[in-house]
């Protein structure tokens, strides 16, 4: 696939043009060296694409990680919100950007590791052509919760109702192929319950709708303004994608205990950066961030909203987001996860 693949018909393929291999980047990567060696990294403002809409729990800590790298690194970290097509509109404009260090997102795997798998026709092609994973940063539980819609009790009630009434219990997650997507898909598979979803374009949208009723179920990201609005009795917990029970619902089941171990899935989150940026940058911002994850405001932060450091090597993020492209791959293949093009 030629170069330039995120341009034109890219944003009806999502992300299909992230396939590939590095080394077609080879060019472009002695090119971010040249500059690179001009003058030290970095050497002036960093733009940070969170690929999400203000407001949700990614946004929140993105900001964070970017007040602190400012500090480490000595420059301003700028944020700026491109959400949109479940993040795939922020990872294009990254896959565009100069290899030079200079332009990095903030982003869940899925934009990676999924949208490619149902946008277009399954390939045996491996992801990361133009988009490089840095580091990882946290690990989000996913939290199930009924709105005022659903009148059932706990989840086994959700399954019966969508069993019973194929199509009439409506699912929102905040986007097609997202990891809240992931959870129901997973669900409807084990259960052979018909659920209707309602993909939103961010966190924000779908809760203000969730509170209204609009639909019965919502899985998103867990945070404390969700965790608030349960406390309150305006929305139902229902089960947790994590490791365990949550502290701070240690009444809730994780969907492995409610026997959907597939559906127990967390949001994986890190920093990306155009293929090509030279390795050294990419170690030095690796080593800030884990750094970060060590010690601090943002550890704090993201403990007191249980999510979990994601601290680790280049390789290993780069090796987690392979993974979870061919379990994706896997999933299309059977038939869990449906792809939108014609194999």
């Amino acid at each position: 696939m030629k170069r330039g693949g995120f341009r034109g018909d890219a944003r009806r393929a999502a992300l299909g043009a992230l396939l590939g291999l590095p080394v077609a980047y080879l060019g472009r990567t002695g090119a971010a060296w040249a500059g690179a060696a001009g003058s030290a990294w970095p050497a002036r403002p960093i733009r940070l694409l969170v690929v999400y809409p203000p407001g949700g729990v990614s946004d929140t800590i993105a900001r964070i990680l970017a007040e602190v790298l400012s500090q480490y690194l000595g420059v301003p970290v700028w944020v700026e919100n491109k959400g949109g097509a479940g993040g795939s509109v922020g990872m294009e404009a990254v896959a565009r950007a100069a290899p030079d260090g200079y332009t990095l997102a903030f982003s869940a795997l899925t934009p990676l590791t999924l949208n490619p798998l149902l946008n277009r026709p399954l390939d045996d092609l491996p992801p990361l052509r133009e988009i490089a994973p840095i580091a990882g940063v946290m690990r989000t539980p996913v939290l199930v919760v009924g709105t005022p819609a659903f009148a059932g009790r706990d989840f086994a009630e959700l399954v019966d109702l969508a069993r019973s009434a194929p199509g009439a219990v409506r699912w929102a997650s905040s986007g097609i192929a997202t990891t809240g997507h992931m959870v129901l898909e997973q669900v409807a598979a084990a259960s052979g319950a018909r659920i209707t979803h309602i993909p939103y374009h961010g966190g924000g949208p779908q809760l203000n709708d969730a509170l209204g009723g609009r639909f019965e179920v919502l899985s998103t990201n867990v945070a404390a303004l969700q965790l608030e609005y349960v406390r309150t009795g305006r929305l139902k917990a229902l089960a947790v994608g994590a490791p365990a029970r949550l502290g701070a619902l240690p009444q809730v089941p994780t969907l492995a205990e409610l026997g959907y171990p597939q559906a127990n899935l967390m949001s994986l989150f890190g920093l990306f950066a155009p293929a090509g940026t030279p390795r050294p940058v990419q170690e030095r911002i690796n080593a800030e961030v884990n750094r970060a994850l060590a010690d601090g405001v943002l550890a704090e932060r993201l403990e007191r909203a249980y999510n979990l450091p994601a601290a680790g090597s280049v390789a290993a993020f780069r090796g987690a987001v392979l993974a979870d492209y061919e379990a994706n791959r896997k999933l299309v293949r059977n038939g869990t996860l449906r792809s939108r093009q014609a194999p």
